[in-house]
């Protein structure tokens, strides 16, 4: 073989190598094949996870009280949080599917000794830092509260409705708020902070709302 062909083929041997490596996931010593995303035990995971399962019981409360309220001004709130909280739980089962991740996890031991004392006090108060968080400390509905939603009408439905989602989304600012304090994501940074800024703006008007009831 002449000497050209020898260093074209090693030229073509190098790149092989290389690509074999990049899809490896193997660029600059590293053997991780999903090198740079999201591990399991992450922040992110664990928020995306559990802001899903957080956002689908808003979606569900939204949609008892739409069946159930003649209040128009109420209807149309939950109408708006049901298609939000929808849409913004797509994203984040998008990232797990691309993070090569499972749908589901040990719930909340991410967000465990991330909040501050300040937060627990804006929040519910349920919990202190270094206690273990629950779905339950972060607003989360009861069965027990489902089934009485269900079965209200009329104004009564409204006030629980009202009373449960300002609950409901107070725990899902402190749960963004903790992600803040500790995840590095820069996409789910942006969405943290989406989450906070609208779900401060609907606390306000469901208080508004249910001021208007009493």
């Amino acid at each position: 073989m002449s000497e050209s062909k020898t260093s074209r083929a090693l030229v073509g041997a190098v790149v092989l190598l290389m690509l074999a490596m990049a899809a490896g996931g193997w660029i600059l010593g590293s053997a991780n094949p999903r090198s740079g995303l999201p591990s399991e035990a992450s922040p992110e995971a664990g928020f995306a996870r559990d802001m899903q399962t957080h956002h689908q019981q808003a979606v569900q409360l939204s949609m008892i009280i739409r069946k159930h309220s003649t209040n128009d001004a109420v209807r149309s709130m939950a109408y708006d949080i049901a298609l939000t909280q929808q849409q913004q739980s797509g994203q984040m089962y998008a990232w797990l599917e691309t993070w090569a991740l499972p749908q589901t996890g040990e719930s909340m031991t991410w967000m465990d000794g991330l909040l501050t004392e300040e937060s627990v006090h804006a929040g519910h108060g349920n919990i202190s830092p270094g206690q273990s968080h629950t779905m339950a400390s972060m607003g989360m509905a009861s069965a027990e509260e489902i089934t009485e939603l269900t079965a209200a009408r009329g104004t009564e439905a409204d006030r629980q409705f009202l009373t449960l989602m300002i609950a409901h989304h107070i725990g899902g600012v402190e749960m963004a708020q903790a992600y803040l304090q500790h995840g590095n994501n820069h996409m789910v940074t942006v969405f943290a902070n989406k989450i906070i800024m609208t779900q401060q703006a609907e606390i306000s008007a469901l208080n508004q709302l249910l001021a208007q009831l009493n």
